[in-house]
């Protein structure tokens, strides 16, 4: 059977399950303001919308939290396939939804597989990919995250074409049917897909398939030549870290509370935590409330701007992280969130008052006419996408992905994910009542989380580009404090060399054989 061997493809093409993602966070913001949807479903705001809205993310949790289970007995790919399955299946009860229950229902099952999706694709991009492009390639989730966002809001947008517009009192429910039953297309596409991609390299080897192991490394990193010195090398050092992790006798769970791995996972967590904290939330699940707020032009087609700048401004982080860095996106794009919420919440606050009639029914604040003010305001929403786009967006989810061994890889990355759909509940539930009882109060709120965030990476956040995923323990158990660099070489590079120049003979375990000398200072 074919199997493509070009990291960036295989990366790109599981990335399809950040696209899920995506599709998930758009999939209520173009027909909030159809008549379809609120003639319905009884004109769901405040409360009655935020549960509708957190339906999915309540499923997510759920998904997150068993996510590892699934990906650590059965492999990374099929747990994938398995969020295909879920995704697909509860976009189908979306589409034939009768009532509100019936749509939570959809929701909370497809959320269930975007959180399977979300937890594992971070991991398996990770675990295939070489260590100069690690963040690269799986800033590459993020990316198809914003494509799912984009892609699903300009469906919806279509959709609401329908009939006599978004405005029409009889419009047909096709204008809200069409986008939830579109959506499950790209779950189709990687359900079948990854029936022709390899597994995991260290999953393999977790289950001590060796050989396979070293094929999948060979065909990924060396040409296919299981000789090559930086496969013989990559072989070495995954088959000493996880000769080390068995010989502490300790299972998975009692790992993940050991102190050593505990902070990473507190981290691990504490950054999907910001994530979600930062308000993004708001600017994604809830746009067309800000712009009917703002009262400039038309609310969708406003909204549909920041999808775009989402999209586009993602593309730098994915080109630059590697070479920037982690630590520097998650300090520099936490404080500038601060300063444009700040500035956003103060102009609401000056020139805002109480919706008087004139604004619509969803909302009650509005900033009447003021086009500065207004057109301030919206430009505050954009420059906080941007910023969010080309930060804290791919940097969230690769920085979790990569900090923790292979023993609890799975587990620990399950749980900062969790966090991640923990807050995005939360918030979805919450925003709408805030919106509609604190108005511009609640963006203080969300600068403040931003400034919290910005202290807490500048003091814990050590920076991790250039490292193996088995040397993130020499990043983290160096009792160096976060702000400064651990230097040092490469062990792989240094494994590499040795083995080009012949100071150290490794063979390719091929039929369970595996012949390995190496000197002393090689092993832990």
């Amino acid at each position: 059977m074919y199997q493509p061997s070009n990291v960036y493809f295989i990366c790109g093409f599981a990335a399809i399950g950040g696209g899920l993602f995506g599709f998930d966070i758009s999939s209520m913001s173009g027909v909030l303001g159809t008549q379809a949807y609120k003639r319905y479903f009884n004109n769901p705001v405040s409360t009655r919308q935020g549960g509708i809205t957190a339906s999915m993310p309540a499923g997510s949790l759920v998904g997150s939290l068993a996510s590892s289970f699934i990906a650590d007995e059965f492999s990374r790919k099929v747990a994938l396939q398995f969020s295909c399955i879920l995704w697909i299946i509860g976009s189908i009860v979306q589409c034939a939804s009768q009532n509100v229950g019936m749509l939570c229902a959809g929701r909370v099952v497809s959320g269930l597989g975007v959180g399977i999706a979300s937890s594992i694709v971070p991991v398996y991009m990770s675990e295939v990919a070489p260590k100069e492009i690690r963040g690269r390639v799986v800033s590459l989730h993020q990316w198809a995250i914003t494509w799912g966002i984009l892609i699903q809001f300009f469906i919806q947008y279509g959709a609401a074409q329908v009939g006599g517009g978004p405005d029409d009192p009889n419009q047909p429910e096709a204008a809200f049917r069409i986008p939830w039953g579109v959506q499950m297309v790209p779950g189709w596409i990687l359900l079948i897909g990854l029936f022709f991609f390899p597994y995991s390299p260290r999953w393999l080897a977790s289950k001590d398939r060796w050989e396979e192991a070293i094929r999948v490394l060979a065909q990924l990193h060396g040409d296919g030549d299981v000789n090559h010195p930086k496969v013989l090398a990559e072989y070495k050092e995954i088959e000493e870290a996880l000769r080390f992790e068995r010989d502490e006798t300790v299972s998975n769970f009692k790992a993940l509370v050991q102190p050593r791995i505990f902070r990473r996972v507190l981290l691990g967590m504490s950054i999907q935590m910001w994530s979600q904290l930062s308000g993004m939330n708001i600017m994604m699940y809830y746009i067309v409330y800000i712009m009917e707020l703002a009262q400039i032009g038309s609310a969708l087609s406003t909204a549909s701007i920041q999808y775009v700048i989402n999209v586009v401004l993602t593309l730098p982080c994915i080109l630059f992280l590697d070479k920037f860095g982690r630590r520097p996106a998650l300090i520099l794009g936490a404080f500038f969130m601060m300063v444009f919420f700040f500035i956003s919440g103060s102009l609401q606050a000056v020139y805002g008052m109480p919706n008087d009639g004139r604004g619509s029914s969803d909302i009650t604040w509005i900033v009447p006419d003021n086009k500065l003010a207004s057109a301030a305001i919206v430009a505050m929403s954009y420059l906080f996408v941007a910023t969010y786009s080309t930060s804290w967006g791919p940097t969230s989810w690769t920085y979790p992905a990569e900090i923790f061994p292979s023993r609890v890889r799975a587990k620990a990355v399950s749980l900062s994910t969790a966090s991640n759909w923990l807050w995005n509940m939360i918030l979805a539930f919450a925003v709408p009542p805030l919106l509609w009882h604190i108005n511009w109060k609640m963006y203080m709120i969300f600068a403040a989380f931003n400034g919290a965030a910005c202290a807490h990476m500048a003091l814990c956040a050590p920076e991790t580009k250039g490292f193996t995923l088995e040397e993130m323990d020499d990043v983290f158990d160096s009792g160096r404090p976060a702000w400064r660099n651990l230097k040092k070489t490469s062990r792989i590079d240094a494994l590499q060399k040795d083995i080009e120049m012949g100071n150290l003979k490794i063979s390719a375990p091929l039929g369970g054989m595996v012949d390995a000398h190496e000197e002393e200072k090689y092993i832990r």
